[in-house]
């Protein structure tokens, strides 16, 4: 064997003191151990838990103040509202009144979602189809569509036309603001590549614009979805002053003018449950397989 390899067998690393452990002080690190949460920790994580202990404490803030002003004329008690439901609920009328309403908000709903997505769809792929957007939204979107409700009766007479009219204004603003405002936003490099690959026109609205716009599309759905329900029991008390006929706005008038309050509120409740419902269920249900399951939002 040669000098050389003597030599190099000699050779010794140095050590540095700061990173040289001795392994009976390793031995001795604690390990990290994860705890469970305790029940009232994995209770509270859960969302839903916390809304409904937020509704029992507004109930029962609802059923004290009730109890207080003893006067259901004036504020019955939520035991009180809950009866009158409960017997609308088994009559059959509060359920033809709500599925009356529900039907003509899914038709205006639908005519405005339609039509704001055309005008979007021509905004974001022409300069003039933007600058016929951006004013007719500056025209139309501080209009309330209530007060389009007597142009309505007139054009369209009483029925379902003249409250999809109106639905179809109180929808369509909101949501082509929103989703073109999310159009705009989509960053430069997803816009290239999408013209890269060749995209154009529709394709390349379904392929890059809404996908990356999602968010934004769908709080301008949640907005236009809000707007048309209020609008359509507004609506609806005045057509049912008209006509003598309705969904739940009418519903509300005729017990209003019968005095039975805790009727009134059984209405006013149904407007809120189905309001909760679309909000919780359906809108989440969404989010949960689009926005939450692409990573978009934390």
């Amino acid at each position: 064997m040669s000098d050389v390899t003597l030599s190099a067998q000699k050779i010794v690393a140095p050590h540095r003191a700061e990173f040289v452990r001795d392994a009976s002080e390793t031995s001795q690190v604690p390990l990290v151990v994860e705890k469970p949460l305790p029940l009232i920790g994995r209770l509270y994580n859960q969302t839903w838990l916390r809304k409904i202990i937020i509704l029992a404490f507004l109930a029962l803030a609802w059923e004290i103040y009730g109890r207080y002003l003893n006067n259901n004329l004036l504020f019955p008690t939520f035991s009180e509202t809950m009866s009158a439901f409960f017997t609308n609920i088994g009559n059959g009328v509060l359920p033809a009144r709500a599925w009356s309403s529900i039907k003509v908000l899914l038709m205006g709903y639908a005519a405005g979602v339609t039509l704001a997505a055309v005008l979007t769809a021509l905004a974001i792929t022409t300069r003039i189809g933007t600058d016929f957007l951006e004013t007719l939204t500056s025209m139309f979107n501080p209009l309330p569509a209530i007060a389009l409700l007597p142009l309505a009766l007139i054009w369209f007479g009483l029925g379902n036309g003249s409250l999809v009219f109106v639905l179809v204004h109180s929808v369509t603003w909101a949501i082509a603001l929103n989703t073109h405002s999310g159009f705009l936003s989509v960053s430069r490099t997803l816009k290239m590549v999408g013209r890269n690959y060749g995209l154009g026109g529709f394709r390349y609205i379904s392929k890059i614009l809404i996908p990356a716009a999602f968010p934004s599309i769908l709080t301008g759905l949640k907005i236009g979805w809000a707007f048309a329900w209020r609008t359509l029991i507004a609506a609806e008390l005045v057509f049912g002053v008209s006509s003598g006929s309705g969904g739940l706005g009418w519903f509300i008038f005729e017990n209003k003018n019968s005095l039975d309050i805790p009727t009134v509120f059984a209405g006013l409740l149904t407007v809120i449950i189905i309001g909760l419902v679309v909000e919780n269920v359906i809108f989440r249900a969404i989010e949960a397989n689009t926005i939450d399951r692409w990573g978009m939002q934390s």
